[in-house]
């Protein structure tokens, strides 16, 4: 691959295209008012159009208005027929391609299959204004549009779904998202480099297919094709298997020294020695690794083999450090998927200019006064870096975004605070978050380059965080400082997940964030309480969480604050035992948790867990038919209950859970005592048991007061609930 340009250092194609328009266009009319005749490129989007940085066409748009091209918006189109996709035009160059900030199944269908009723990210919340799989409808209708035009797919749905991939709601491994949109090239990761060396290339006249030579991004090309002659091919198209055993000499064994040797006397030509330094083997080992593309399995063997798919799963993971990743190439029929190794991270100059473009900070005008709930969750934060080096296995922004995390500078940051103080509506003077993917992952990375570009580890800080890796917050610490002391700023909020293993490090930054930057609740996720399960998910157990817990009550209590922490629990993950769950629901009421809003694991696209799911093997480890077997909850009545294990206290579930309780030997759990899990009697009104479920009638009395929904609070006073099933 060649070394990538700096995103701002090309010519512009249009010199005298200077003037940002306040919105990019969504009709010819809006067209026609800045004097155009075309667009240079199109994007099509599952989204309502927002101008603003959070919002991938925004961005997208934005960056290549910079570079003087004129770039269209194509918004939610009915995708019924081809007509919608020719209301700007044909694109001089292409059609860019995206579902959207999220999948489109995601966006569409909760972790039970049940389609939303609202939808984020339209007017209105109004459902079903997009399809299932987006890109590949969409990409499809462009094509039927103007068949001569390029079609370029991008977002996060393409992202996850550039190799074959397991499709949850379908219940099946799908191709790559390439052959079904028939698109010409796929952009992975943060594409903003390849995006915009691409558009320069194919306006100079480039064709798009003989464009092969571009970090992160993939295509479709013959069986058996390599970029050049001197590429090779490592073959890992079979999962592990046990190497062969040789047989040791025996030391004490008398041979015929004559008979072992050559039959004849002439001694072998000598051959020259060549000596090389170690930093000459390190530079050789490279040249060749960057001219190796590794073969997974083809789609047609992953498809019927779910461990097959397990052990894809691992060499598409451990083949994404952009320091040391490979090409991969995966069969569909007779053709291959070629993926181009993952994009180097961009500069923190490249981050600042991507997110100091003159956005219009708000919703197209066509939407009028309709609500969008995605633009009024984010429309007074801030976001300060991408990436993520947490690497669990259930999240897919390591995926998409990548382990590296890219952040930009303080008065990048500083300034977009202002912007956000004297042009969006409605500001009161509090920011609403400060973050990222995680809350306090800023400005953190390996402490020595050339290790992170040699590194092949899936997480930076599971099972223990890397000694390699600088922890330091101070500049965190500093960066809230300056903010709060920017005039007609009254609060600044942390709403991004904090990693609570990371932030005990600092306990000055715990005391600063607890101390000015909590809103009384603070969201954090310890996903469960079980080491089980927490190895599959690759998270810290319980001791990160008690010592951080420890830390903040006594900074609030320093800070003379009542406030309150809010952990967050996946249920029904790959590796998740009812003992499990069990364990899990009596830590939740030894401390006092009501949880409201829970979740059922979701396979998504390409993560690990889905992997795990789909082939009940630990991708985290080497696949093979006999490793480890991962059980999963996949029925719909396992999946229900360890749901309501987290809400124990809700009446609605407490038919399953005594049915389920009885079943494990646990009848001691229920009864009508504090020690008790679930009471022995439904309240009046309330859900009975289910036809195969032990009826019982419930007498009248009162079943007590809940406590405060996800609040904790001194534990009651009485006999302490027991915990037979392993843990106290």
């Amino acid at each position: 691959m060649n070394p990538p340009k700096n995103l701002f250092s090309y010519p512009r194609y249009r010199p005298d295209y200077t003037t940002p328009a306040p919105f990019l266009p969504m009709s010819r009319a809006e067209m026609e008012a800045l004097g155009w005749d075309s667009c240079d490129v199109i994007l099509v989007t599952g989204d309502a159009y927002i101008d603003h940085p959070s919002f991938g066409m925004a961005l997208v748009g934005r960056l290549l208005e910079k570079q003087g091209f004129r770039v269209g918006i194509i918004s939610q189109p009915d995708w019924h027929s081809a007509e919608p996709f020719r209301a700007l035009g044909k694109p001089n160059l292409y059609f860019g391609v995206t579902a959207g900030n999220m999948d489109s199944m995601i966006n569409r269908y909760t972790s039970e299959r049940k389609i939303r009723s609202e939808d984020a990210y339209t007017a209105g919340a109004e459902p079903d204004k997009r399809p299932d799989r987006a890109v590949t409808v969409y990409a499809q209708r462009a094509r039927e549009a103007y068949p001569d035009t390029n079609i370029i797919i991008g977002s996060i749905e393409a992202s996850l779904r550039r190799i074959a991939h397991y499709d949850y709601w379908s219940d099946k491994v799908r191709r790559s998202v390439l052959p079904d949109s028939k698109a010409d090239l796929l952009l992975f990761g943060n594409a903003e480099r390849a995006l915009v060396a691409l558009t320069h290339r194919i306006a100079a006249g480039e064709p798009i297919e003989s464009i092969r030579d571009l970090r992160g991004t993939a295509f479709m090309v013959k069986r058996g094709w390599k970029p050049a002659e001197d590429w090779s091919e490592a073959n890992s198209t079979r999962y592990d298997t046990p190497g062969r055993v040789e047989t040791h000499p025996d030391p004490y064994e008398m041979k015929d020294k004559q008979s072992a040797s050559c039959a004849t006397d002439q001694k072998p030509a000598e051959q020259p020695v060549l000596i090389l330094s170690r930093e000459e083997r390190q530079a050789a080992l490279k040249e060749q690794r960057n001219k190796t593309v590794v073969r997974i399995p083809a789609y047609e063997d992953v498809k019927d083999d779910p461990i097959l798919y397990a052990h894809t799963s691992r060499i598409l993971h451990l083949e994404s450090n952009p320091g040391n990743a490979r090409a991969l190439v995966q069969a569909h029929g007779e053709r291959d998927v070629w993926l181009n190794p993952p994009p180097l991270p961009l500069a923190m100059d490249e981050m600042d200019g991507i997110y100091d473009l003159p956005y219009a900070r708000g919703p197209h005008p066509r939407y009028g006064k309709a609500r969008i709930p995605a633009w009024e969750m984010i429309r007074f934060s801030i976001n300060i870096m991408r990436g993520c080096f947490g690497g669990c296995t259930f999240c897919s922004i390591t995926e998409h975004e990548g382990r590296i995390i890219q952040s930009r500078s303080e008065p990048s940051i500083l300034r977009e605070i202002e912007l956000v103080r004297d042009k969006t509506k409605g500001f009161t003077g509090t920011i609403s978050d400060l973050g990222g993917p995680t809350a306090n992952m800023y400005r953190l990375a390996c402490k020595d380059k050339k290790i992170e570009e040699t590194c092949r580890r899936l997480s930076c800080v599971y099972p223990g965080i890397c000694v390699n890796l600088n922890t330091d917050h101070s500049k965190l610490v500093q960066l809230y400082r300056k903010a709060r002391a920017i005039p007609g700023i009254k609060k600044i909020l942390i709403g991004s997940g904090l990693r609570y293993d990371l932030a005990v490090r600092s306990p000055e930054y715990v005391k600063e964030l607890v101390t000015h930057h909590v809103g009384g609740l603070l969201k954090i996720a310890p996903e469960h309480s079980e080491e089980g399960p927490l190895s599959k998910m690759m998270k810290p157990g319980m001791g990160a969480y008690y010592k951080f817990k420890e830390m903040f009550e006594r900074y609030s209590r320093e800070a003379g604050k009542e406030q309150y922490l809010i952990p967050y629990f996946i249920a029904a993950h790959p590796g998740t035992t009812d003992e499990d769950m069990l364990n899990l629901a009596l830590w939740l009421k030894q401390n006092n948790f009501q949880l409201d809003q829970v979740q059922n694991f979701m396979p998504t696209p390409m993560a690990m867990a889905t992997a795990m799911y789909h082939g009940r093997r630990n991708p985290l480890h080497k696949v093979s038919a006999d490793s480890e077997v991962v059980e999963t909850p996949r029925t719909g009545k396992i999946r229900r209950l360890h749901k309501a294990f987290l809400r124990y206290h809700d009446p609605e579930n407490w038919p399953i859970l005594r049915e389920a309780l009885q079943r494990m030997g646990r009848s001691d759990l229920i009864g009508n005592s504090d020690r008790h899990l679930v009471p022995r009697f439904q309240p009046p009104g309330a859900p009975q048991a289910s036809s195969k479920s032990p009826r019982v009638t419930a007498p009248q009395r009162s079943v007590g007061k809940p406590l405060p929904q996800n609040r904790a609070k001194p534990a009651r006073k009485g006999p302490s609930t027991s915990n037979k099933t392993g843990r106290k």
